[in-house]
């Protein structure tokens, strides 16, 4: 790490406080992360802003010391490696996701294990990439590995619950290519046009009923696959008459309340849960899969099977407007995603 300063900037906290109070998010100095032998010390050139960010920072009893650091994927070059990091040369310019038990891309420097990695798509800027990895993943995970949906699936029904978020514009891309019916939700008319750009057939209003929609559009006798990107419990029973019998759910928003899962017996229903930090969290035997999902995803952003999904930069990365993001977030009007790009 020759050449490398020995502190950066970065915006961190150190108690979880509502976004509007003055020291919910701070701009601070600290140490350059600590690099293990499998890691990537990447330069940060641009950093999304997801709905976890203001999910982690949201209040509780916590004080943390040195300052938390937020922020789940991004883009930059790398500028040090661990000596059994093997994936990747100095230089490479990269998008990553980021590790939740460490300290994350609101910052100059970020070190990430090299499974979390994969190259910049050629001709795409920092800013896009930066936008791609924590919603593709989870977004793949979901569709190939949760859902097991392949090409031999062409022709079924997938119903994208909030299909205007980050996660379902990039899955509606991913299950249109491999040739199946999307049947997205919006309420906008910005985000229903959104959701068509990304490839959605039909978009239902999910302000209204969804039943008499899909019944309306042809799916009385309901959808394959469902991906729900929102709060599964106000769904429920929508969820459980919108499914075929041996269809299958996946949740990626955890449920506000409890709810009964005796319905699913009578269909036969599955039901699985996407988190994109599993395999990482625990070392799972198989997380080499993540760097596998991320360098195909990376071929199709070339190829222009997946397209990006930003919508809005702010520059530079600072407090001000790291909290200006969280607002947007927690105020659920965004569309698309929001990326942070550059220090000064």
């Amino acid at each position: 790490m020759s050449g490398l300063p020995k502190t950066m900037r970065a915006v961190g906290l150190y108690k979880y406080l509502p976004i509007d109070h003055e020291e919910s998010l701070l701009d601070v100095e600290v140490s350059l992360p600590v690099v293990t032998e499998t890691d990537l010390l990447i330069q940060v050139k641009a950093a999304a802003v997801n709905p976890i960010d203001a999910k982690q920072r949201a209040p509780k009893p916590k004080v943390e010391n040195p300052p938390r650091i937020l922020g789940w994927d991004g883009a930059g070059i790398v500028v040090s490696k661990g000596e059994k990091a093997n994936l990747f040369n100095i230089g490479d310019e990269v998008m990553f996701t980021a590790d939740l038990s460490r300290s994350g891309a609101n910052a100059e420097y970020i070190a990430v294990d090299q499974f979390l990695v994969a190259k910049i798509p050629k001709n795409w800027t920092f800013e896009q990439a930066a936008s791609m990895p924590l919603v593709t993943l989870t977004a793949t995970e979901s569709i190939f590995d949760r859902l097991v949906i392949t090409e031999k699936d062409k022709g079924k029904s997938f119903l994208v619950i909030n299909s205007a978020g980050g996660v379902g514009s990039v899955a509606t891309q991913i299950v249109k290519n491999l040739g199946l019916i999307v049947i997205g939700t919006a309420s906008r008319k910005e985000t229903q046009a959104f959701t068509r750009q990304f490839g959605a057939d039909i978009v239902l209003n999910h302000t209204q009923d969804l039943i008499p929609q899909l019944e309306a559009n042809g799916f009385g006798a309901g959808v394959d696959y469902i991906l729900v990107n929102f709060d599964p419990a106000p769904y429920w029973d929508t969820l459980m008459k919108a499914i075929k019998p041996q269809g299958k759910i996946c949740l990626i928003v955890d449920s506000s309340a409890l709810v009964d899962l005796r319905p699913l017996k009578d269909k036969s229903i599955t039901l699985v849960s996407e988190m994109m930090a599993t395999r990482i969290k625990y070392k799972t035997d198989d997380r080499f899969r993540h760097y596998e999902l991320l360098k195909e995803a990376a071929q199709w952003m070339e190829e222009g099977k997946l397209k990006c999904t930003l919508k809005k930069t702010m520059s530079p990365i600072n407090a001000a407007n790291v909290k200006a993001a969280h607002k947007l977030l927690e105020n659920k009007t965004l569309i698309g995603k929001l990326v942070l790009t550059g220090f000064k």
